[in-house]
């Protein structure tokens, strides 16, 4: 739905706020999804700890090879210590591959976990919260912000345990050999860690920038490609061009900021580390060697050691990298989750029998901004299976009584009343089950026709809506079809004509046999024979049901009950087709300007 009065865009600015020291609170909550698949975290934590052993033999096994048999020069036995040697690599690599395997099924399965409960909480957010805020970027915060969770937990949280057990274990192992090198080889340590609390502090700003960068260009691509008619009809593929353009270089800008700090951390400072380390490694075991107080034996121990040692704590650096982009995505997922809809149902169903449609609008005063009123004092009573027909100017406020009765906005002052019941007591999906609304924007979804008018709702049979298509004059068209009802159509009904949309529309709205119709009538022209045929289809949707209408067809005005003619967010005048010519007023006026043309061409 359209921006309505200039909303600000909701997201724009909070994210510019996010970024405060809120991981603790963000990774707790992010550590919940894990709760589900505690039995496959103590699978990888066994496969882990076998991961670690298996690694810790290696060095091991090469120093009893150089100590007690290449050095002394006894061949015998040293066959032995191969074959074991190869099979302590075996060994870490079956560990390390089934840790793996798990731990991205543990990521995806989390992913989709985190996608199913984004899309459930927007589908109970309110028409108002998708006034402000563009759908590219909502878009990113359902695909990309949660791809990149994905990486942190599948390789972020379980590889960092996994990194930290490892160099637990090698520590241990490095004190038994010498605990003097050990403490040496320690020294990187705080180096490694400084560097990256370094990297977080300043990265942070530059992924968060990045995310911000990405949504924009996935909301400008999106408005872009909908509306690419648009753009071609007005020629402002050019303008379009530079707008991206434009887009594209902050992108691009906001990717090398934050590529250059994970270079830096991942890369460079890390390699210098560790270079540092080996050679001070080297430089303190061959003087004690000299010395003859450490065998060569242990000290190319030690050095293997040193590698795993600094390896994962490298990989511990670099896991910044990981854990900044999805506390970066976590904070708008968060945010988007804390949102919570302005309309609620706090009734539980009542299970009642179908509502008899009696409306009424009782002194409704209505704001889509602050004080900005669109209705005024509106009062008006609709009797069940009574036909009323609103019309007016543009901007009159016909929608906006359309969209209040839906309960899509609240109103400001007044009440709206069904059967006697004030809808803030009624069920919410009650309430919007008992209303069929066919609006003049039409929107089909990429699926078969039988789902485009059932909506994919179970208590609606085939039998029901084929019944529904031909009292709609919909089945005619339809049985041309290459696979009748299965046959699938594109996004927005691309390919169907004005008039085939709309009768579809008709046949959604019939299928569902609501107590209350509320119909805006599509301006857009079509040929005679269509024409006929959506009159009558109207005819029969309308039939032994309260309609409600913002007309544009001449007919639909004739044949109605009542008129309500809407004017600067106010009802001017209330009556009949004729009643309302005599009073020479508003509708009088709307008439000659609108409407007689329609006559004429009837006639």
């Amino acid at each position: 739905m359209a921006n309505t009065g200039n909303q600000p865009d909701e997201y724009s600015d909070k994210e510019k706020e996010l970024g405060k020291v809120y991981d603790r609170v963000l990774m707790r909550r992010l550590l919940s999804y894990l709760k589900p698949y505690k039995l496959q975290l103590l699978i990888i934590g066994l496969l882990m700890v076998g991961t670690t052993l298996s690694g810790l033999t290696g060095p091991y096994l090469m120093q009893i090879a150089i100590d007690r048999h290449i050095t002394p020069g006894v061949r015998e036995g040293l066959g032995t210590i191969a074959i074991f040697y190869v099979l302590v690599l075996v060994a870490q690599f079956v560990f390390s591959h089934f840790e793996e395997v798990r731990t991205e099924m543990i990521g995806q399965h989390v992913m989709y976990d985190i996608r199913q409960v984004l899309f459930s909480h927007a589908q109970r957010l309110d028409v108002q919260f998708f006034d402000r805020n563009p759908v590219g970027r909502l878009m990113t915060r359902v695909t990309s912000d949660v791809q990149t969770l994905n990486e942190l937990f599948a390789s972020g949280v379980i590889s960092v345990l996994t990194n930290l057990v490892q160099v637990l274990g090698v520590m241990v192992a490095m004190l038994l050999y010498n605990w003097q090198l050990a403490l040496v080889s320690f020294g990187a340590i705080p180096i490694v860690l400084g560097t990256g609390f370094l990297y977080r502090f300043y990265s942070r700003r530059a992924i968060r920038e990045e995310r911000e960068q990405l949504a924009r260009i996935n909301t400008f691509l999106q408005e872009n490609i909908v509306g690419m008619t648009t753009m071609k009809l007005f020629t402002q593929e050019r303008r379009s061009h530079l707008r991206f353009n434009e887009r594209n270089r902050k992108f691009l800008t906001a990717n090398l900021r934050s590529g250059i700090y994970i270079v830096l951390n991942n890369y460079t400072m890390s390699q210098v580390t560790s270079s540092l380390t080996l050679a001070v490694i080297v430089w303190y075991g061959g003087g004690q060697i000299v010395q003859d107080t450490l065998t060569i034996g242990v000290l190319v121990a030690f050095i293997s050691y040193a590698g795993r040692f600094l390896g994962p704590i490298r990989g511990l650096g670099g896991k910044y990298a990981v854990f900044q982009n999805a506390m970066a995505s976590s904070e708008r997922i968060f945010d988007l989750l804390d949102t919570q809809p302005t309309i609620a149902s706090t009734t539980p169903k009542s299970g009642a029998s179908t509502l008899k449609g009696e409306i009424e609008f009782k002194n409704v005063w209505f704001a889509y901004n602050d004080d900005n009123y669109v209705l005024q004092d509106v009062s008006f009573k609709v009797k069940p299976g009574e036909k009323v027909a609103l019309v007016g100017h543009t901007g009159a406020g016909k929608t906006s009584i359309i969209n209040l009765l839906c309960r899509f906005y609240e109103i400001n002052k007044g009440q709206i009343l069904i059967d006697g019941v004030d809808i803030k007591e009624m069920n919410l999906e009650e309430l919007r089950e008992a209303i069929s609304i066919v609006q003049q924007n039409i929107f089909l979804f990429s699926d078969s026709i039988e789902q485009n008018i059932s909506l994919g709702n179970p208590s609606i049979s085939s039998e029901q809506v084929k019944k529904a298509a031909q009292d709609v004059n919909l089945d005619g068209f339809v049985q041309k079809m290459p696979a009748v009802y299965d046959t699938e159509i594109r996004e927005g009904g691309v390919g169907l004509s004005v008039g085939q949309k709309q009768l579809v529309a008709f046949a959604r709205a019939l299928a569902s046999d609501p107590s209350i119709l509320i119909l805006d009538e599509a301006t857009s022209s079509v040929d005679t024979e269509t024409e006929l045929l959506i009159e009558d289809a109207l005819k029969r949707l309308m039939e032994n049901r309260t309609s409600v209408v913002i007309a544009h067809r001449l007919s639909t005005i004739q044949n109605a009950d009542k008129i309500i003619v809407m004017h600067h967010g106010e009802i001017r005048e209330t009556g009949t087709h004729n009643e309302l010519l005599q009073q020479g007023g508003i509708y009088y006026r709307l008439y000659q300007l609108q409407y007689k043309g329609q006559e004429k061409n009837s006639n």
